[in-house]
């Protein structure tokens, strides 16, 4: 039974919490946990998607560094792909995913949100990435993930300088999708993540597979990866529901079975 980050599903909407008190750092338990859990709502078929929450005050406020300081290279070596594993393991759950961010989230926070399909912020949130500023990078994504979101000239700034950014910045380079009132932050997920509780699950695993697959290569491998998914769901219930319900009713009233 995980101890800092817990599942709740309610009405086809998985929430993992992260709550380890006060700033929900990330240890190395944490970090395990977020696999299992994550895990556990990938293979869960009740939950069609997923938000990623902090809690009221704080997402999360990075990495624990106590338990980093007094590693030798060595030993990091050898518990990295397990850091990196654990905080982008939102990023490896087939269903829509979202991030409701309060408060910081800030280091190994902020990857862990970066992991998800949207992020949703209060207008309270800083986000950043300051390892730069205790003489390392960021180690659990966020040098690739914030890279690809916001382009390399933003990431870099942000890794550079390990400056924190406001709500409203991070909305208008694209590093959120949408900014509400702090109270509102997890409604605000549930609201997005309501929309795919009766969609056809198959085909929103495969447009995920899809875009993350094709944005890691080149434009002729992305088609080819599109090509398979697209081919492969025509094997499934869905689809034929799907098409038949457009013919007789037309668009947007498919009753869909996730399968």
């Amino acid at each position: 039974m995980a101890e800092f980050v817990t599942l709740d599903v309610t009405d086809g909407i998985g929430t993992i919490r992260l709550s380890r008190p006060p700033m929900n750092a990330l240890n190395r338990q944490v970090q395990g946990e977020l696999l299992e859990v994550s895990r556990a709502a990938a293979e869960d078929p009740d939950v069609k998607a997923v938000i990623v929450y902090g809690g009221e005050k704080v997402f999360a406020a990075g990495a624990d560094i106590k338990e980093m300081a007094e590693m030798s290279a060595g030993q990091m070596t050898d518990a990295i792909g397990a850091l990196q594993a654990g905080l982008g393991a939102i990023a490896s759950i087939p269903k829509p995913t979202v991030a409701a961010i309060t408060g910081h989230a800030l280091g190994g926070g902020l990857e862990v949100a970066l992991g998800a399909d949207r992020r949703i912020a209060g207008d309270n949130a800083k986000l950043g990435v300051p390892e730069v500023l205790l003489g390392v990078i960021p180690g659990g994504g966020g040098t690739q993930r914030l890279a690809r979101l916001i382009g390399p000239s933003r990431a870099k700034d942000m890794v550079f300088t390990g400056r924190f950014v406001g709500a409203e910045e991070a909305l208008a380079f694209g590093l959120v999708d949408e900014v509400v009132a702090p109270d509102a932050v997890y409604e605000a997920a549930r609201t997005w993540a309501s929309q795919f509780v009766r969609g056809a699950s198959r085909a929103l695993a495969a447009a995920k597979a899809a875009i993350d697959e094709g944005l890691d290569t080149d434009l002729a491998t992305g088609l080819k990866i599109e090509a398979h998914v697209f081919a492969s769901l025509f094997g499934t219930e869905d689809r034929a529901i799907g098409m038949a319900s457009f013919l007789e009713n037309g668009p947007g009233k498919a009753d869909f079975t996730g399968n």
